[in-house]
């Protein structure tokens, strides 16, 4: 399998070591590479495929562990933003993938319900999704795999962490940043 050149196998930078970020040993840069890589990747497969993107699909795995779930439940899992969750909800139920009803307990709350139709598309996709996991993890052994799920299970449970560390520094260096953030630090 032909290898990617990571940054510094390209043409070196004119900036003074301390003062750039070193892309080789910055965590964010792969995950943000592999994780934007693969979403692209899958995207193009399943909607050359089944006509379904990725955000779609995202949805189509939620409810077929759920069977329904709520628009605010599934952003914060997901991390889509509201607007593109409607969105993506109205695409879905105009296909007939999902049926859309109001919380009874909160009548602003829309709780979305997966149609057969939407499981035999999820059932369709899943072969493809889980295809392309062996694929990407084969390169690991059965330990390595375990070991990747429990760090990244770690890492994703921190992340509350790194916005109160984000804050913080903010309100040290940068407090007119909180202000310009302030709906959205709220929401966390």
């Amino acid at each position: 399998m032909p290898r990617t050149k990571t940054p510094s196998a390209r043409k070196a930078s004119k900036a003074a070591p301390g003062d750039v970020i070193n892309l080789e040993n910055y965590a964010p840069a792969y995950l943000t590479w592999i994780a934007n890589k693969l979403s692209s990747g899958a995207s193009q497969a399943y909607l050359a495929a089944f006509d379904v993107g990725i955000e779609s699909w995202r949805v189509l795995v939620l409810l077929a562990i759920e069977g329904s779930i709520s628009a605010q439940k599934a952003c914060g899992i997901i991390g889509m933003d509201k607007a593109s969750m409607s969105r993506c909800f109205k695409s879905m139920q105009a296909r007939g993938f999902i049926e859309l009803s109001l919380d009874p307990q909160d009548g602003r709350a829309r709780i979305a319900t997966l149609t057969p139709s939407g499981r035999a598309v999820h059932d369709q996709i899943r072969d493809i999704a889980m295809e392309r996991e062996r694929a990407f993890l084969s390169v690991l052994t059965a330990a390595e795999r375990k070991m990747l799920l429990d760090l990244l299970r770690r890492l994703h449970e921190n992340l509350p962490a790194v916005e109160a560390a984000t804050r913080d520094h903010f309100s040290r260096r940068h407090p007119h940043a909180l202000q310009r953030r302030g709906s959205k630090d709220s929401d966390s």
